[in-house]
């Protein structure tokens, strides 16, 4: 399906370096968000579905969900196993649609991938609020900006890797 090779079993230093990389990306981006009128925009989504793209599923994993685990830990440990689980999965996911759906295009699996990683943010941070502060009204006032930081990270993401030729220098740097 996809030409990379996996880059945690030919190369894994630099595996692990650009997971640690890209992991420390996610907390700070997860520690920090834009207010906006209403609450905060978290960016850290742009991170994980790029990194989603651009790695094997247990890279994703750590990048999306212990990043995001971490980022939480440092500034508001309340949602951090929800960060845990729900970026976690989300990760491996987009991961898991990039390199093995039946598609020609990879455009078409990552934007698939990042479509069905956007509906885990959004559901799996919705529940957890209604679990974590025990109130449904709580996880439907924060939707909207869950969708936002969602479709956000989608958009930006697939630009990032497609547009801008993140993936093409991925691939070159996997041969290297």
């Amino acid at each position: 399906m996809t030409q990379t090779t996996n880059l945690r079993k030919t190369a894994p230093t630099r595996w692990l370096t650009v997971t640690a990389l890209l992991m420390a990306i996610n907390v700070v981006l997860s520690s920090y968000g834009l207010p906006v009128p209403g609450g905060h925009l978290y960016l850290n989504d742009v991170i994980i579905c790029t990194a989603a793209i651009l790695l094997d599923p247990i890279g994703a994993f750590i990048v999306g969900g212990v990043g995001a685990f971490f980022g939480d830990l440092l500034l508001y440990p309340t949602p951090m196993f929800v960060s845990l689980v729900t970026h976690g999965v989300q990760s491996i996911v987009i991961s898991i649609c990039v390199r093995k759906l039946p598609l020609k295009s990879q455009v078409l699996r990552a934007s698939i991938g990042v479509f069905l990683g956007a509906i885990i943010m959004v559901m799996g941070y919705s529940l957890g609020r209604a679990f974590l502060y025990s109130t449904v009204e709580y996880a439907i006032l924060k939707l909207p900006f869950q969708i936002l930081q969602a479709a956000v990270g989608a958009a930006v993401s697939i630009f990032l890797c497609f547009k801008c030729g993140l993936l093409k220098l991925w691939n070159r740097m996997e041969t290297v």
